[in-house]
């Protein structure tokens, strides 16, 4: 039960993150705004009017009118303070999916209804009515309704989720999967930072900015996201995007993998390389333009790198790093050379950012650089001829299995 209620207030969660990415998307004006937690859980500010949201998931729950009721009467408070000049007009928007019950406000919601569902509860034993309490007429009720808006028979959260997509293909001008893992991915991290800010001012975001942080350049690891996805299926999903082709091109291909003191393991480096070569190389004597990938190791001291090069050595995987001679300055065209079956070379371990940039530049063929980074990205390329794609991962591990 415990694990299901944890499952269902994630949900919740999810849809409330999912409905304030969608509301700033839909906004008409790029000035225009939404406030996290302010007023409701969404404020939804233009430059004429104010509309303060609540949203409501239960997706296993049969609607009753106890369930928003609490809401209704805590806008009808706020609409009070509103009549006595104490707050800014506003309107108010009840935003919710059940899985049954919605028959039950088929005919709306008119002053009798709603002082008999929603503004009556009885309280130790005595009953109240809270419309009195606020020192309300039916005229005021009647003016509260024309400001409330209680729907339902809101989209469910996976179609909704589907609506941001869409919204988010469309502002972008890109495909599904860059739509999900970089801008959505964003997007949460975004919501999520403004909903825990403690003051108002600064849980407040408008369209432009928001659209402005949302343009990253590359995969952002986002706890929430990989949840929403399964850590299993957010890896393959990045492995199907980028490293699975059925046909691999001669390209030259360039890896960049971070390491960190507290999760290396020379092995699992090792282990690494040896896939890289595996997938990324073509080596035999039928292939007409032999290639094999470049692989820079960040993060990785002088001594542990020339440990691991002696590993590869006595196990008899050829590599070359550019370097012909004992103390010999770094040579571009030594590790351009090219890969063969006749001459073995199954790698091109390069040292440094600085001899990473220094091929780069001497290369024209086609170039791609794939870049695993723990959060903080170390290598740019400005150059718009080179395909680059930057990916953060949690751990070590994750490489080897988005590879």
């Amino acid at each position: 039960m415990k694990d299901r209620s944890a499952v269902d207030t994630i949900r919740g969660y999810f849809y409330q993150f999912d409905l304030s990415i969608l509301s700033i998307l839909r906004l008409i004006n790029p000035d225009d705004s939404i406030e996290i937690e302010c007023t409701e859980d969404i404020d939804i500010r233009t430059a004429t009017e104010l509309t303060a949201t609540q949203c409501k998931y239960y997706a296993k729950t049969e609607y009753n009118h106890s369930v928003i009721k609490e809401a209704v009467m805590y806008m009808l408070s706020h609409f009070k303070e509103v009549k006595g000049g104490l707050k800014p007009k506003v309107k108010y928007a009840i935003r919710g999916h059940y899985a049954s019950g919605q028959h039950k406000l088929d005919g709306g919601i008119d002053v009798k209804f709603l002082k008999d569902n929603f503004l009556t509860y009885t309280d130790k034993g005595k009953k109240h009515l809270h419309h009195d309490e606020l020192n309300l007429n039916d005229t005021d009720l009647g003016e509260f309704l024309t400001l409330l808006t209680v729907d339902i028979q809101a989209e469910e959260l996976d179609v909704q989720y589907r609506a941001v997509i869409r919204e988010l293909e469309t502002a972008f001008n890109c495909k599904e999967f860059s739509a999900e893992f970089y801008f959505y991915s964003n997007a949460l991290a975004i919501i999520r930072e403004l909903s825990i800010q403690p003051a108002p001012a600064d849980r407040t975001i408008t369209k432009k900015a928001f659209l402005k942080k949302l343009d990253t350049s590359g995969v952002l690891f986002n706890e929430w996201f990989v949840q929403r996805k399964g850590k299993k299926a957010y890896l393959a999903a990045l492995r199907k995007e980028y490293f699975t082709e059925l046909n691999i091109s001669p390209f030259e291909r360039f890896f960049l993998i971070e390491t960190k003191p507290q999760m290396y393991m020379r092995d699992d480096l090792k282990e690494l390389i040896h896939i890289l070569s595996e997938k990324w190389s073509k080596l035999s004597k039928r292939d007409p333009a032999p290639f094999c990938p470049y692989i820079y190791i960040h993060g990785i001291s002088d001594d542990e790198l020339l440990a691991l090069k002696k590993d590869l050595h006595v196990e008899e995987f050829k590599f070359i790093d550019g370097h012909d001679y004992q103390n010999a300055d770094f040579n571009v065209h030594s590790i351009m050379q090219k890969a063969s079956h006749d001459n073995g070379v199954r790698a091109k371990i390069l040292n440094s950012i600085r001899n990473l940039e220094e091929t780069l530049s001497a290369i024209t063929k086609t170039r791609k650089v794939f870049q695993f980074h723990f959060g903080q990205s170390y290598f740019e390329s400005t150059n718009p001829s080179v395909g680059f794609v930057k990916i953060q991962v949690e751990l070590f591990s994750d490489i080897k299995a988005i590879i």
